[in-house]
């Protein structure tokens, strides 16, 4: 099934969101010289980092309850790997405040569920 133009943009949106998350956290918790794989986002990412920064853009692909959903926590349908959603969240809980400050508007759209 496809998605209707507000999912599929909002698909899309948050795509570009959890990639700018992962390339942050790669930013300030790798080396720099390792940083030679690129995000979804387009910002430079190390090896492991473009390795989680896929995996979630894929997840994001396949969610079936995009049109729906508030956030993934809060979703009864958990499409992460247990060790996937262990390295997501410490990824997200590093990204998360320091957004605000690199991606205002897609931190607030975050924050806001939309």
């Amino acid at each position: 099934m496809e998605d209707s133009p507000a999912v599929a943009k909002r698909r899309e949106r948050e795509k570009k969101t959890i990639s700018q998350m992962i390339a942050l956290y790669c930013e300030h918790n790798h080396k720099i010289a390792d940083q030679t794989h690129s995000a979804y986002c387009g910002e430079s990412v190390c090896e492991a980092c473009a390795e989680l920064d896929a995996y979630a853009v894929l997840r994001t692909q396949r969610c079936r309850k995009m049109d729906v959903k508030t956030s993934c926590e809060q979703c009864g349908n958990h499409c992460y790997r247990a060790d996937m959603r262990e390295r997501i969240r410490a990824a997200m809980r590093y990204s998360g405040p320091r957004m605000l400050t690199r991606h205002p508007i897609a931190a607030i759209r975050h924050l806001l569920n939309r």
